[in-house]
Formats: structure tokens, sequence, C-alpha cells
């Protein structure tokens, strides 16, 4: 029998109130069950958030850096079973074991850093204009936060969301994607165990349309984090915006790596085929277009080709695999019909260009690492968000016009140039419209203890990671201490009062 997953109200494992489950199966071999899992609905988010909403009373007055040595605790804990976590989450969501164990790795420096900024929940003082006053601004918890999290990153993402919302003293309702509840599951399982109090960490299963939307409308719930698509970030900045919430979106990518004449060929080659096909292309920064210089382009073409060649499709728990499944059937379909959108409009197809379903591969979600060439700027593959292992390539001739093509989609998260001129390089960073440049490394690789996000559709501006998420989960009181014993006015003219 398959293992049963519960939800976690009010310090408790219950199930659905409906007692309602849907099944959890690996995408590498579908026949496999993960887990049960209860299907919520919204009398389940009504028992969570009225838990959370009576936590809150207790939980903001705990002294922030307290609230910080639990998720310390957090930290050690998920360190010990990072193997366990990465393995499971390899099962249920199917990107190869290094990556899976990456993605739990940042989940424990976002707890190490969570912890340390407890004790560096900076205010500031100011001079008053007035004698014998005292003038102060400070941090203050704003109450129940609703976090929405999608499966490409079940336990990093999670954890840029949820940690900062404790240590700013709020409680947390917290739902995450149906193809990852496992390994969402067992981050709770931890923070229970390193002693977050009942109510303030809730977990709620089910689909987004009754589970997610309920949390977004649900007037008890002060704030929301979502991370997804764009097409589901406005209806919930339409729906949060009904009741005047703080809503934080990161929502698609369509994220370019430019390759220069002067660039190193070989690096940007390792750049190129990790930023394209880690987690089989699923990451909101993963990269989605290469585009090179002309006097370069059939020089490189050709290894990117023939690298992406060499990947090897397969179980993420095999060491022997680089590139694991689909999360899902669904967006194996989709992608694939991305390729044949991008051959119908002219596109050339170098490699690639079907799912995988022979052998050892026909019980699961795969689909080839494909290279699409002679693509241009107003083609739908250049400008729509895949999230699968399909890499669009054009050609441009200067850097000026590489950042035009760069900046040519609705999106703006990450950006990637390979050069070895400053000028160009400076360029890039002055003009590309994108929340992250790199110079020299992929579109991939963000660092916990930096501000992560994106302009135009990909979010809303706020910023995850680092210190600025801290400013989200967060809100200021001004303060002022009039200690002269008399009425003293501000802002009127004393002169003639």
């Amino acid at each position: 029998m398959p293992t049963k997953f519960q939800n976690f109200i009010n310090g408790k494992w219950v199930n659905a109130r409906s007692g309602k489950t849907f099944e959890n199966r690996n995408p590498a071999n579908w026949d496999e069950v993960v887990g049960l899992f209860p299907l919520s609905d919204t009398a389940d988010v009504e028992a969570a958030v009225k838990a959370a909403r009576e936590a809150f009373d207790s939980w903001r007055l705990v002294p922030a850096p307290k609230r910080g040595d639990i998720l310390r605790k957090v930290g050690d804990l998920m360190t010990e079973r990072k193997e366990e976590l990465a393995k499971l989450m390899t099962r249920e969501m199917g990107k190869v074991l290094l990556e899976t164990l990456g993605d739990v790795q940042e989940g424990i420096d976002t707890a190490y850093y969570a912890a340390a900024e407890g004790r560096r929940l900076f205010g500031h003082t100011v001079p008053s204009e007035l004698p014998s006053k005292f003038n102060m601004a400070m941090r203050m918890p704003i109450g129940v936060a609703g976090i929405i999290t999608p499966w490409n990153f079940p336990m990093a993402i999670p954890t840029w969301k949820i940690f900062p919302a404790l240590v700013c003293g709020n409680t947390v309702v917290f739902k995450p994607a149906s193809d990852t509840p496992a390994t969402a599951t067992k981050l709770v399982e931890i923070l229970a165990e390193a002693g977050v109090p009942a109510g303030v960490i809730n977990i709620v299963h089910g689909g987004g349309g009754k589970v997610g939307m309920a949390i977004v409308e649900h007037p008890d719930v002060d704030l929301v984090s979502f991370t997804g698509s764009s097409s589901v970030g406005k209806r919930i900045s339409e729906a949060a915006g009904k009741t005047l919430k703080r809503v934080s979106l990161e929502l698609g990518g369509k994220n370019a790596q430019v390759v220069m004449e002067d660039a190193n060929l070989e690096l940007a080659l390792e750049g190129v085929l990790w930023g394209a096909f880690g987690t089989t292309g699923q990451r909101c920064t993963a990269t989605s277009r290469l585009i090179v210089h002309e006097r370069v382009y059939d020089k490189f073409m050709a290894i990117v080709v023939e690298g992406t060649k060499k990947l090897r499709l397969g179980d993420g728990l095999k060491k022997t695999s680089d590139v694991g499944p689909l999360v899902n059937e669904a967006q194996r379909e989709t992608v694939d019909s991305y390729v044949k959108i991008g051959l119908g409009e002219g596109a050339k197809l170098l490699t690639g260009g079907k799912a995988a379903t022979s052998g050892a591969l026909k019980k699961g979600w795969f689909y080839e690492p494909t290279i699409l060439a002679d693509v241009k700027p107003s083609m739908r593959v250049a400008r729509e968000e895949i999230f699968g292992p399909v890499l669009s390539v054009l050609k441009v001739r200067s850097i000026t016009e590489a950042i035009e093509v760069s900046n040519g989609t609705p999106y703006g998260l990450s950006s990637s140039v390979y050069t070895q001129n400053i000028g160009y390089a400076y360029q890039a960073i002055r003009d590309i419209r994108a929340g992250i440049t790199y110079i020299n490394s992929p579109t991939i690789g963000a660092e916990a203890h930096m501000p992560f996000g994106g302009v135009k559709e990909t979010g809303n501006g706020h910023r995850e990671g680092g210190w600025t998420v801290y400013e989200f989960f967060s809100e200021w009181k001004t303060v002022y201490v009039d200690y002269s014993g008399k009425l003293q006015r501000a802002q009127i003219d004393t002169n003639k009062a």
C-alpha cells in the first residue's frame, strides 16, 4: 500500500475534511506511487487560517533571535537528512540526484541565513527636528502569510518564503504544488520537530483552484507569496487586490545566454548545456534562448549540438543520468507542442525534437534535449516560456543587437553574457532588462544570500533571497518618543505660532 500523508493544522496531522486523496507518482516510472495526499478544500483552508491567526498573537512576541534559533535547528536537521530528502525529491519530481542535493543544500543555506537575520532585523534611528525627542523606525510582523510554491524546486523555494516569514514573526499557511507534496511534508515535519509552535506552520495539500485561491481570497490572510506562471500570478494579484493584501509574485522567464565573438567557447558550452538542460529545462531561470554572434555561430553551434547529443536521459537516482524526465505527461505534451510550433514557424531542428519512450524510459515522461536553430525574435519559441529541454538559437551581429534581442520578450528574470570584453560586459549589465545578469556563467545559479526576482511579467517587483525578502515579510512602524514634558508641534512654523 502507498504511504498515506496528511495535512498539518494547528500542530496535528489530519486528513482532509472530505476524506478524499490524490496520488503522487514518480515521473521517471509512472507505475510507482510515492504517496497518497489529502485532496483538501476550503474547509481545510479555513481550519488552517484559523489556527495561524490564533497562533500569531503569541508567535509575534517571541524575540526574533529566538525565532532564528529554531531555524538554525531546522538547518541542522536538514543537513542530517540531506540525502534522504534529495532522494525523495528525485522520486517525486524527477531531476537528477546531484540537483536535488543542491536543492536541499539551498534550503540549508537559507535556514542558516534566516537564523542570523533574526539578529539583524535592523531598524533606523534618525534625529528629530525638535529638542528632547527621539525618532525611530522598526520592523513589525504582519500576520498570516499564505505561501504557494511550485514543483521544480520543492525544497529551496518554500524555504525562501517560509523561513523569512517565520523569522519576521508571521505565521504560515503553506500550499505546495500537487506534483511535489512529499518534499513539502518533510519540510514541515522538520519545522515542527525543530520547535515551531502549533499553529505557526500549517500545510494544506490540494489543487490550486480550491486550496490556493481559498488562501489568496481569505480575509484573515494578510500577505501572499507565490511562485509560478505569469498567467496564474495575474489571477492571484487580481483576487488579492480585493482585500488589499500584500502580494509577492515570482513568475515566468525566457532567459537568454549571449555568446560574443571573443567568448571562451568551451566555457560558454558548459554554461549553455547546464543552463538549458539542467532540471530538464524546468527552471524559471533556464536558458531558453541562445544568442550567438555571427562570427562564431557555426563553430559554436557545432560543439553545442555535439555536447547535447552526449547528454544521457534516465532516472535521476541513477548516476549515469544527466537529464531526468519532465514532471508529468501534460508538461511533456506542452513541450512537444512548442517544438511543433517552432518548426511550423520556420525553425530548424538540429537535434532532439521528440519524446523518449524506448527501453528504460518508456514508463516515464522523458523528452530528448532539443535545439531549434534559425529562430527569429518574433517567433513564439523565442518569446514564450516553454519550461522544458528546448533551446531556441538566434544569430546576431553586435552586442547592441544581442541586448535588443535579449530584451525582446515579455519577461525579464535572468540573463547571461559570455565575453572577454569589459565594455561588452558593462553594456550588458547596464542595458539588459532583467533582475539578474551573469557574466561568463549561465543563467542559472542564484545564491541564497542575494536578491532573486525579475522585471516586466516576471513579477511585481518584490525580491526573494538575501536581505530583501525580509522587507516583504515585515512592515515598518515609526515611533516618536517625546521626553520634553511639553507639547511640541512638529511641522509648525514656530516663529509665527
